[in-house]
């Protein structure tokens, strides 16, 4: 018999049997039982068995009893066309075989390969071919050929059954236009196998905002090697809302695709997944059918190679030549439905109110519109008419820093002048200068740096649209297309600079930007806050799900940088046909922007004159500088005191450095110089650190998530850094495999974090399966020096006595305290460390450093970090009390005197 060919599935409705597993290969799970598995379901799909005769005489064989393939290719690249019995189907006298056409061949675009007389001919009207290709764009169900595969993390020990949560119930899936993967720690694996005839592409479309999640790409042979093409199997990242590409070539025979994602979240927050979509795999050589157009789509020539989606209320069935139209009075569709959907009784969900910019006589009207496209009917018993529009209220003032000028718009102050937004602009008077930045807290009208829109990652139905509407004393989001649409508002500032009085303050802080909000939400909304810089990549600071009381929230800016700040509110992330949370909003009250170099003054501060008074220009102070109230004069900070970012004028602008600390020469940061002294019954004991300042490190575990994932908690100190520069460094190797494409030399987002003390998590290779160790969500505990002292308190943080073990010596522990300037939801004060060093004369060197036994994590909620560091080392320095002489014996006529250490109580 003949060897049959592969070839391309006919159709997309026919499924695949599942093949055997392969004796003698890796325990289940394996990568290599993965491909055994999807390679025997490949080949079993196309090794059909000829049915058997039996004795009586088969009828003759009609065409409709069978239909022809190719047999595998020859040496010389030949092959023969052959008959096969349809399934079920006992029949005598097939046509003979007869020679096929080259194995290379194929047909163009909307044509396909008509078997009986092997031409090409074009595809009928309602049909779609891609000619050498496949396409999959249809994701309601997993489509016949592609797999799933969920693996356990093989770091847990013991039985299966006995594992905290399997990966049972982890898979990708189908959401109708796009295809989305896991959100937890499981690794799954979506799989398709395909047999090429000629070498050929795969493409596809995706989205992969979120470095939480692993994502690759790759293929294997049919020995389930892995293909050299897969060197760059790391998917890049996206930004949130676009679509990236991705495409590889395939070698001819047979392709196994991967494509693999792995969650490694430690259970902080929920990831956002890896969509993907419009999968197109190019080179199987020929199709011998053509493809029906998918429901709510239709192709109205021949010879198409894609079918065109019906507009809003017309609908198609599978295989549609043209659309039909809805019953517009009583019917709605989508653009591209399958069917039209009866409209329902009008609701308060189905309209909004908006403001109109103020008119001359400073009034602004209450209008209230449908929401676009309206699908509800006003007719029927039950439903609502639109509220009466045109009530007239008074507008609201100006925006500090704006004026109206008698006018019914408002306007910027000129440069040096400033407003409180309800008088003229008037100049700053002498010895002052504006300070620069933007307060909105009036929304009449959207100002002129922030914009807003609307985007859905399954269709377009509110592309166009507001994402936020301006309601007087807020701005909260719009209604939207779908219940499931990202609402965008984005705020521009080209730049941040501090007044030229406060130049000399060397802080790392440029400007920050506070808002207020509140979310009212039914269901699980979240609101999301991000930042762009240069515009090279959109990061997400922070983000809040569910109802939110309302509160503050500041984010820091330490770099002078093009920023552009984005706030999406998406109300729910499935997918939904109806409208259920349109009531479901987010209101912001005030967005505050200080030191925007493009910004306008509300007030002015005081600035220092130059010691001739011409005129009355500000000029900047020297580093470490003060202005003196009485003169307007620079003047440096007392020793062993750092000058304030926020304030320098009066001598209360120099802030105290902690205790042990001392502060650098231009009073920018206090640091400790890793020597300290403490009384102690009239003793006086010194101590020197310096060797354990370069930086210490601890490796806290492992723990091990819900589903199996072991990790751990790495921890680097920096005790005293170098006069203040931070040493401690923790990076993250996730752009090591997934990385966005950004300039070379770029320090937006770098890999490294500096610190006194910071964090990272670390996932061993073994745990994955990675080619090496993950080092992730690298977070800063200590960015500022607080103090060094013997207390157990400092600025409310606290190390308690049972959190640690008692000292077995009577020399008192040392206290390094520090904090994080970075506040979070849970942290709103930011994050403290505290590190007790000990004496130990057993532990020489760098010692070892623990955490407390009631916080193996090194914090027990997650604000406030506790170590200890037992060393050598951190003994306080022997001084000539600490010693005795004793007379020795004589030698050549000369008494030898013995220094001997004196032990004490205290030593």
């Amino acid at each position: 018999m003949l060897p049959l060919a592969r070839g391309p599935a006919r159709g997309r409705g026919r499924r695949r049997p599942a093949g055997a597993p392969c004796r003698g290969l890796s325990p289940p799970w394996s990568p290599a039982w993965i491909c055994c598995w999807a390679l025997a379901g490949c080949q079993a799909a196309w090794a059909g068995d000829l049915p058997s005769s039996s004795g009586r005489p088969l009828p003759p064989c009609l065409e409709k009893d069978y239909h022809f393939e190719y047999t595998e290719c020859d040496s010389s690249g030949s092959r023969w066309r052959v008959a096969i019995p349809n399934s079920a189907v006992d029949c005598s006298g097939l046509p003979d075989p007869v020679r096929g056409k080259e194995c290379t061949f194929s047909c163009a675009s909307g044509e396909y390969l008509e078997m009986k007389n092997q031409v090409c001919s074009k595809c009928g009207e309602g049909t779609y071919s891609l000619g050498s290709g496949i396409k999959f764009d249809e994701w309601d169900e997993l489509p016949a050929g592609f797999s799933n595969i969920a693996t356990f993390m093989d770091t847990v020990v013991g039985p299966s059954d006995s594992r905290p949560d399997g990966c049972n119930n982890s898979s990708w899936i189908p959401r109708g236009n796009y295809i989305e993967s896991n959100r937890d720690d499981c690794t799954v694996s979506l799989i398709y196998a395909v047999h090429l005839k000629k070498s050929g592409y795969v493409f596809f479309e995706y989205q992969y905002v979120d470095n939480n999640i692993f994502f690759e790409f790759f293929i294997q042979n049919d020995q389930c090697q892995e293909m050299d093409t897969t060197a760059d199997k790391w998917v890049k990242l996206t930004d949130n809302g676009e679509w990236g590409s991705h495409s590889v070539m395939l070698k001819s025979g047979t392709n196994i695709l991967y494509w693999r994602t792995t969650g490694i979240l430690m259970g902080s927050k929920a990831v956002k997944p890896v969509l993907v979509k419009n999968i197109t795999i190019e080179g199987v050589a020929y199709t011998s059918e053509c493809f029906p157009c998918k429901p709510g789509t239709f192709s109205d020539k021949p010879g198409s190679f894609v079918c065109q989606v019906c507009p809003r209320n017309t609908y198609s069935e599978k295989g549609a030549k043209e659309c039909i139209k809805c019953d517009e009075d009583s019917q709605f569709s989508e653009e591209g439905s399958s069917e039209c959907t009866e409209r329902p009784p009008c609701t308060t969900k189905d309209y909004f109110q908006i403001h109109t910019p103020c008119d001359e006589e400073g009034k602004t009207q209450i209008m209230y519109k449908w929401i676009e496209p309206k699908i509800c009917r006003e007719d029927l018993t039950d439903a609502i008419r639109l509220p009466p529009s045109g009530e007239k209220k008074d507008c609201p003032p100006c925006n500090p820093g704006f004026y109206n000028n008698g006018s019914s718009s408002c306007h910027p102050c000129p440069p040096g002048t400033f407003s409180d937004g309800t008088k003229e602009c008037r100049p700053c008077p002498a010895g002052t200068e504006p300070a620069l930045g933007f307060e909105y807290k009036w929304w009449n009208v959207l100002p002129g740096n922030m914009k807003t829109s609307c985007f859905n990652v399954g269709n377009s139905k509110c592309d166009g649209m507001n994402g936020w509407e301006v309601a007087g004393d807020h701005i909260q989001s719009g209604a939207g297309g779908s219940d499931n649409d990202y609402l965008i508002l984005n705020l521009h500032i080209p730049g941040f600079k501090p007044p030229t009085s406060v130049t000399g303050a060397m802080g790392t802080e440029l400007g920050r930007i506070t808002f207020v909000f509140e979310t009212l939400c039914s269901a699980d909304c979240v609101l999301y806050f991000m930042v762009d810089i240069n515009r090279k990549s959109t990061n997400v600071v922070e983000s809040w799900g569910g109802t939110k009381e309302k509160q503050a929230y500041t984010h820091i800016i330490f770099k002078n940088a093009t920023f552009t700040f984005t706030w999406a509110f998406q109300r729910t992330n499935q997918g939904q046909d109806n409208r259920r949370f349109v009531n479901d909003l987010v209101k912001i009250y005030s967005v505050t922007a200080t030191n925007a170099v493009d910004g306008v003054a509300s007030s002015c501060r005081a600035c220092a004159l130059g010691s001739e008074q011409s005129g009355s220009s500000c000029v900047p102070c020297p580093p470490g500088h003060y202005i003196e109230k009485e003169t307007n004069q620079c003047k440096e900070c007392p020793p062993d005191t750092y000058l304030s970012i926020h304030q320098v004028y009066g001598k209360e602008a120099c802030v105290p450095c902690g205790p042990g600390s001392r502060s650098t020469q231009d009073h920018s940061v206090c640091y400790s110089d890793c020597f300290f002294y403490h009384e102690k019954e009239n003793q006086s004991l010194r101590y020197d650190f310096s060797t354990l300042s370069s930086v210490g490190s601890l490796m806290n575990g492992p723990s091990f998530t819900s589903k199996g994932t072991k990790y751990f908690h790495f921890f680097n100190i920096s005790l005293c850094g170098h006069e203040g520069k931070k040493m401690a460094l923790c990076t993250n190797n996730i752009t090591d495999f997934t990385v966005k494409e950004m300039v070379a030399g770029s320090d937006d987002y770098t890999n490294l974090v500096g610190a006194f003390v910071c964090q990272s998590t670390i996932i061993p290779s073994e745990s994955k399966g990675f080619r090496a160790a993950l080092s992730s969500q690298s977070i800063i505990l200590a960015d500022t020096f607080l103090g060094v002292t013997v207390e157990t308190t400092l600025q409310n943080i606290n190390i308690k006595e049972d959190m640690f073990p008692v000292s077995p010596s009577q020399i008192p522990d040392v206290h390094f305290f520090y904090k994080s300037s970075t506040t979070t939801t849970s942290c709103v004060n930011g994050r403290s460390t505290a590190v007790k060093m000990r004496c130990n004369p057993t532990k020489p060197g760098a010692g070892v450093i623990s955490v407390p036994s009631k916080c193996p994590a090194g914090t027990c909620d997650g604000c406030t970090f506790y170590f200890l560091w037992e060393s050598a080392e951190a003994c306080p320095l022997c001084t000539e009390h600490d010693f005795h002489e004793i007379e020795g014996a004589c030698k050549r006529g000369f008494q030898t005197g013995v220094q001997i250490f004196q032990i004490s109580n205290d030593n």
